[in-house]
């Protein structure tokens, strides 16, 4: 016998079109089968909605799992089973939010999403990056001044590994690989939580920033790109990177180039949010958080402007520690500039064009990964349906009801 779940009398949101068809769903073995009015399902568990809204799991493009605390430099030091409990927490949580994928921008490795895809832990659908790229002295280089070991075992938790040279990243590309990344995270530039480095700093030659590319398109994967602002946006994309994370600080060229080269913006605007608000409550050094304010005004312009010249945008949060419990607060910001439908658009079908798997998440078609929400309002007349979970009555990944 299939494992099969029919929705009744639901409200199915198409997220390319902006409109709801009223009707049925049904799911079996983890994908969609059809849609439609009246539809019959025997041997189906079934779901009477009475017309509230279906929508697809939401996609996160920018996590950090293996982030317990705003204490980058600190995750080393802990435990990698300590690390790794936080992490099932973590992933349990962005599930019951309502995010049935996720794609982590550095961190999390092969073990975690295994452990995801065999349901040991429960929590989205897992795309890993494993450590991130950067030089020394760069955004994943979180030595003080003072401190010269860089401890780079596999046993250790910790979001960056140093590679200089072109030889030296395209051999730090190949190992990523190696474990399986679904794409590889560099950083383009300076960053809050990174100790030594100016945000307006740029990071890697131009030569090093094409090797990764060339690497990481030889394995038919793609690179995304930490980068603030125009001046490191831009050489990472003229570089062939795929995505930008965060881009706080691009400009007109920038808007350019990413419609030319087809690329992605993936926003982070929450994390700013609320960085400056609880940011050293949960760990974040006050030399970092004096950093926020650099980025925090100029994130919502970007990506207005970005909007505006037809940028693909997805939905991204990159909270840290305590803070994660905010990912569906970054739908509220977005909408300051944005119309609800394009934030929703950022977070189903435009990120999953990101990662690879258009059709297969991010959609109610048929032949799509069963990954649903059952929603108690109209998220397009009221965004704050999604800004706050305690409207999600339903949560469905691949068929099954996990709440």
């Amino acid at each position: 016998m299939t494992n099969s779940l029919l929705l009744r009398n639901a409200l199915l949101l198409d997220v390319t079109s902006g409109e709801y068809l009223e009707g049925d769903l049904r799911c079996a073995d983890g994908q969609i089968v059809e849609t439609g009015p009246s539809l019959s399902a025997p041997d189906a568990s079934v779901l009477d909605l009475d017309g509230a809204v279906v929508m697809p799991g939401l996609i996160d493009g920018h996590v950090h799992v293996t982030a317990l605390t705003a204490d980058l430099g600190a995750l080393p030091t802990l435990s990698p089973s300590y690390v790794t409990a936080h992490s099932a927490r973590i992933m349990g949580h962005m599930l019951h939010r309502g995010f049935t994928t996720v794609r982590d921008a550095s961190g999390a490795d092969y073990g975690l999403a295994d452990a995801q895809a065999e349901g040991l832990i429960q929590g989205p659908r897992l795309l890993f990056c494993g450590r991130a790229l950067s030089q020394t002295g760069g955004h994943g280089d979180l030595r003080g001044r003072g401190m010269q070991r860089h401890d780079e075992h596999p046993c250790c938790a910790g979001l960056g590994r140093i590679a200089d040279g072109v030889d030296a990243v395209r051999a730090a590309t190949r190992d990523e690989l190696r474990k399986g990344a679904h794409h590889i995270k560099v950083m383009a530039s300076g960053g809050v939580a990174s100790p030594t480095d100016r945000i307006d700093s740029t990071q890697y030659s131009d030569e090093e920033l094409r090797a990764v590319v060339e690497e990481a398109r030889a394995a038919n994967r793609y690179v995304a790109a930490h980068a603030y602002t125009a001046r490191a946006v831009n050489r990472a994309l003229r570089a062939g990177v795929r995505s930008i994370e965060h881009g706080n600080l691009l400009d007109d060229h920038s808007v350019e180039l990413f419609v030319e080269q087809g690329a992605y913006l993936v926003p982070t605007l929450v994390t700013y949010w609320a960085l400056k608000q609880e940011g050293m409550a949960h760990g974040l050094p006050e030399a970092n958080w004096r950093k926020v304010d650099e980025v925090l005004d100029a994130g919502l312009t970007s990506l207005e402007r970005a909007a505006r010249g037809g940028v693909k945008l997805v939905y991204g949060t990159d909270l840290l520690g305590g803070m994660h419990k905010h990912q569906n607060q970054e739908f509220r910001l977005r909408a300051q500039v944005q119309d609800p439908i394009d934030v929703i658009r950022a977070a189903t079908s435009n990120a999953a064009e990101l990662v690879g798997m258009a059709g297969q998440i991010g959609t109610l078609e048929p032949g799509a990964q069963a990954d649903l929400l059952v929603l108690d309002g109209d998220p397009l007349t009221d965004i704050g349906i999604l800004a706050d979970p305690k409207h999600i009555s339903h949560i469905v990944q691949s068929g099954d009801i996990v709440m």
